[in-house]
């Protein structure tokens, strides 16, 4: 196996590892039941002594999402993690670059997302930067429905760049390989340890050569 290869590990313990995602890039298999995902890719490169364990992943990203994912040391550890995940006690901080300038330098999207049924919805955002055609956005998804952020952005008229799902690209003149989104930064308070842990991922060449590049 070529070394160069490995899924970086941004963080790792007796219980969990945090792994910086690659864009494109399943974390399960959907039912077309695909190999080449996050998950099974860990567990080979990854393998626990023995196979006392397999890894599990605690939370999604999106295929096309880059960034932290946390995966468990077995089963009782994710559903502790996962546990955590829905009182909302872990913090996450994106990075998104998005269509248009954003005016606000603070906004919150408080708007029903609708999947099999209406769930409510909360995400906050602080602009960074604007420029003429895109803005780049810290975004805070309060609640952790799927999609949130994506579907959030594209109500209110400044969808992620490269979304072909919830907006239509050519409606944008910017374009993009994938939906530039990133999983930047989270926080919370170890389900076992109790320690406070704070991750952060560097931003992907992808992103960073965009932001460097286009005005």
């Amino acid at each position: 196996m070529n070394l160069k290869n490995l899924i970086k590990i941004l963080y790792k313990d007796d219980y969990y590892i945090v792994f910086d995602k690659p864009a494109n890039l399943l974390v399960i298999p959907t039912p077309k039941n695909e190999k080449n995902t996050l998950e099974n890719i860990v567990n080979e490169q990854y393998k626990a002594p023995n196979n006392e364990y397999l890894l599990h992943p605690c939370h999604r990203l999106d295929r096309e999402t880059s960034g932290i994912i946390i995966f468990a040391k077995g089963k009782k550890n994710q559903k502790l993690m996962m546990d955590e995940f829905k009182k909302r006690t872990i913090k996450k901080e994106y990075l998104a670059i998005v269509q248009g300038r954003v005016h606000k330098a603070h906004g919150e999207i408080k708007k029903t997302i609708m999947h099999e049924k209406k769930e409510p919805a909360l995400t906050r955002y602080t602009t960074i930067k604007t420029q003429k055609s895109y803005s780049l956005l810290k975004v805070y998804p309060i609640t952790g429905r799927t999609n949130q952020i994506r579907i959030h952005m594209s109500m209110i008229g400044h969808p992620i760049l490269g979304e072909r799902k919830y907006a239509r690209g050519k409606d944008y003149p910017l374009k993009f390989r994938r939906v530039a989104l990133h999983a930047k930064q989270i926080e919370f308070f170890h389900p076992v340890t109790h320690k406070y842990i704070k991750i952060n991922c560097p931003i992907p060449k992808d992103l960073e050569e965009f932001l460097l590049h286009v005005r």
